[in-house]
């Protein structure tokens, strides 16, 4: 069937994965096309299985959920990602929102609601299990929304002086994608200069290799 949805599932649990394959194959219009067990193979399969939905597990070994779901939207930003995770911590869930993840399942949802998940997703709308929405608090009036990991290497390539371009090739991705990180950065930051972004920079430690958090 050409118009089935292809979906890939990471998950370092192999039972969780297969489980989770067994019931999406139930379904004669979803084709599970790959289980993976990390963030770094799912960023090293993602042009050669070309998934439209990516079940994601939040912490793996290797690369992470969040990390593989940034890497990963940068290069095909058409993926649909969804993250499968124990944690309900109203901060998992808005991290992984904030790394462009478009779902969010506790791995304890009814089994028909992955199907509903993977439904929204394709058609462009987020979708947050009972048990994520009901953990999400409104942020407090002012509060600045924290960079991802992928944003702080940004950062620090930036401040050390590099152009777009050299920031690109560094990191393999496009000189588009480097800019509209740039601008993500700029904009969470509160800050509108390349020359405030490292200023930022050596404040917090980062060009000094610190590890300071962003």
């Amino acid at each position: 069937m050409t118009d089935q949805v292809r979906v890939v599932i990471v998950d370092d649990h192999r039972m969780v994965a297969e489980g989770i394959k067994s019931i999406l194959e139930s379904y004669d219009d979803i084709s599970v096309i790959g289980t993976l067990s990390n963030g770094r193979e799912a960023i090293e399969k993602l042009d050669s299985l070309n998934p439209d939905v990516v079940l994601m597990d939040l912490n793996m070994p290797e690369v992470g959920g969040l990390t593989a779901t940034e890497i990963m939207l940068e290069r095909r930003p058409d993926t649909r990602i969804v993250i499968l995770s124990m944690h309900d911590n109203p901060e998992y869930i808005s991290s992984a929102l904030s790394h462009g993840a478009m779902g969010y399942l506790l791995k304890d949802v009814p089994t028909d609601e992955i199907r509903q998940a993977i439904d929204a997703v394709m058609g462009g709308a987020q979708y947050l299990c009972t048990g994520a929405k009901g953990s999400i608090a409104p942020k407090p009036e002012g509060a600045r929304e924290a960079l991802t990991e992928r944003e702080q290497t940004i950062l620090l390539q930036l401040a050390s002086g590099k152009s777009n371009k050299e920031v690109a090739g560094a990191l393999d991705i496009s000189v588009r994608t480097v800019e509209t990180h740039r601008k993500n950065i700029k904009r969470k930051l509160g800050i509108s200069s390349t020359a405030g972004l490292t200023r930022y920079a050596m404040e917090h430690g980062v060009l000094q290799g610190t590890g300071g958090r962003l």
